[in-house]
């Protein structure tokens, strides 16, 4: 793949499928799936299609004690409990926000960089994280910003996602990945992510029986794995390729995108201060964009997972 208009179609395409993620999670969610039933299915999928992946690549998979504990915090803090919020949250709340929402995760990676000493300050990102919380604050401060008011108390679940994912890059920025590449990092943690999930699906009698008839639920669940599965892997050839500058302007697509998709496939609509918070919470992206020379392992962190 040469030139740069290739790398942008790419870009595009992946904003895209990560977008469509949020409305497939308002599916899922919609007859009665809960949280930890469609985080082990997401993992258990995702895992199935990492492993082929890695076949393909005949590249192993290191079991070693350190490895082993690197993939459950990975899994923890990048799919299980993140994860969990997102669900429970897409329940009650509109997938165009929580597709909003989820854009704060360059925002709180600024501030938890600094408690972990993993970067410096900065007066632009600080001013990116306050347009940020600003564009929280439009979400559920005016009466019409949402449809029932009642949905504001879960505003505060859906921004627990996006706190753990910039907790996770902030991780593996500070300690590394162990050796391993994103794609064997991402296979390790689903694997491990797939038996922390199927105890707590069982004890909270949330297992989604496999087996048909299958119906809208149960195919989102589906692809949303199998793009995410896709999707994550190309980011990091792209970034690998393109540079982690370029590939962090698909923030601006996976938002966007995830609020056009909840409007075509769920009929969707927003009032004036949802869009003017969208506003916002670009012009903070735009503040917290990294540099050229900021850590690549920063760029690549799994919001992603």
């Amino acid at each position: 793949m040469t030139g740069r208009a290739p790398l942008i179609a790419l870009l595009v395409m992946l904003g895209i499928g990560w977008g469509v993620t949020q409305p497939l999670a308002k599916i899922a969610v919609s007859d009665g799936y809960r949280h930890f039933g469609l985080v082990f299915w997401q993992l258990a999928i995702g895992a199935v299609a990492l492993g082929i992946v890695s076949a393909i690549r005949r590249k192993g998979l290191p079991m070693t004690g350190p490895h082993l504990r690197f993939y459950v915090l990975i899994a923890l803090i990048g799919t299980v409990l993140p994860n969990s919020a997102s669900y429970q949250a897409a329940v009650y709340l509109p997938a165009g926000v929580i597709s909003i929402v989820i854009s704060l995760v360059p925002m709180f990676a600024f501030p938890i960089a600094l408690l972990m000493a993993t970067d410096r300050f900065s007066w632009a990102r600080l001013c990116g994280l306050l347009l940020g919380l600003a564009g929280v604050a439009l979400i559920v401060g005016p009466e019409a910003s949402l449809p029932e008011r009642a949905m504001i108390a879960w505003v505060p679940v859906a921004m627990i996602a996006p706190t753990f994912y910039a907790l996770e890059g902030n991780v593996v920025a500070k300690w590394g990945t162990r050796g391993l590449d994103p794609v064997q990092v991402l296979f390790g943690a689903s694997l491990i992510g797939t038996l922390i999930a199927l105890p707590l699906t069982l004890a909270t009698g949330q297992w989604i029986d496999p087996r048909p008839p299958w119906g809208a639920p149960d195919m989102a669940v589906v692809l949303a794995a199998l793009i995410h599965a896709v999707v994550y892997a190309t980011y990091v050839w792209l970034v690998g390729r393109a540079g982690a500058v370029f590939a962090a302007q698909g923030s601006y697509l996976v938002t966007g995108s995830g609020v056009l998709w909840a409007m075509v496939l769920l009929g969707e609509s927003y009032s004036g201060w949802v869009w003017l918070a969208l506003g916002l919470m670009f012009g903070g992206l735009f503040l917290v964009q990294p540099r050229p020379t900021t850590r690549l392992a920063q760029q690549a962190a799994a919001g992603d997972t």
